[in-house]
């Protein structure tokens, strides 16, 4: 549907600024990363341009805004930040966040995690790995989490769980679904059996919020592993995938070296796990809006 509200105007360059003139090539990106040194930074502005990791394609920042963050060449889905995708997903000025001031602290003491921290809000913004609250998509009302891959790669600490319960427990009580989209590295080590507790108290809230008849959809993207694919990410009534998500608990090189034997091709990859019945649907990001709006209306008419 919304399709033809993103349309792109292409401008050719000019000969002398032909794009062999002002674009380094990846041979020469990738040897500038090598050695610390890039030649060409200053002909290239910072942020016209980014690398495409998958198809390894010199692509315009403005064409991947335009392309909903997925690369116009191969369709990778680009990690994006969680405001992104909540301006993505919502309808306009609808969403109340919940719970901002929340912020975990150092149970353990761990060396230079206060510091971590603290860098991690001055660089995102945020005051932790996931943002809640509540929007409106599509007209329904929903409560509404959104993990962040910056944020110590989405890593499950104390606050994280705390206000993913808060958000699942409010819900609850105003009898609202729940749509969480899910991107971690798993729990977050510098706060040991505090983090790996979350999953309890997560798994427990949802169990309440499902005995009142309430609709969950976790939403898994690159990627969804650890003790949050363990727990809230694969707990859902509908479970959606974006493309090519790496979804799974350890790593792939643990579980080979553990079972001594080789994986099958694309395991672990949201593709895999759907073919396998953990994963009921793949949603391309230009179809998420819609489709998480047809499962709330189905739901309100229950």
């Amino acid at each position: 549907m919304l399709r033809g509200k993103f349309k792109k105007t292409e401008t050719l360059p000019a000969e002398e600024d032909s794009l062999e003139n002002v674009l380094p090539s990846v041979e020469a990106l990738d040897t500038a990363k090598k050695t610390g040194k890039n030649k060409s930074r200053k002909e290239v502005p910072d942020g016209l341009f980014r690398k495409c990791d998958a198809c390894r394609k010199i692509l315009y920042e403005e064409d991947i805004r335009e392309n909903w963050y997925c690369c116009p060449e191969c369709g990778k889905n680009f990690r994006i930040d969680p405001w992104t995708r909540i301006r993505m997903l919502t309808d306009k000025d609808s969403f109340e966040e919940w719970d901002r001031e929340l912020t975990g602290d150092d149970p353990l003491s761990f060396p230079g995690y206060e510091d971590k921290l603290r860098d991690m809000r001055e660089k995102t913004g945020l005051t932790e790995a996931v943002v809640t609250g509540q929007a409106l998509i599509r007209g329904s009302r929903t409560a509404l989490g959104v993990m962040s891959p910056d944020f110590i790669m989405g890593s499950m600490g104390t606050a994280v769980g705390e206000k993913i319960t808060r958000m699942v427990e409010r819900a609850t009580a105003e009898r609202l679904p729940v749509i969480l989209f899910c991107c971690s590295g798993g729990a977050r080590m510098q706060e040991g059996i505090f983090s790996l507790m979350q999953m309890a108290k997560t798994s427990q809230a949802l169990k309440r919020h499902d005995e009142a008849g309430l609709l969950y959809v976790p939403v898994l993207t690159d990627p969804t592993t650890g003790g949050v694919t363990a727990s809230f990410a694969m707990l859902g009534d509908v479970i959606l995938a974006e493309p090519g998500a790496l979804i799974g608990f350890a790593g792939a090189r643990v579980i080979r070296q553990t079972i001594g034997q080789k994986l099958p091709e694309g395991f672990q990859s949201a593709e895999f796990l759907q073919k396998h019945g953990f994963v009921d649907r793949i949603v391309r990001r230009e179809q998420m809006r819609t489709t998480l709006g047809v499962l709330l209306q189905s739901c309100a008419c229950r």
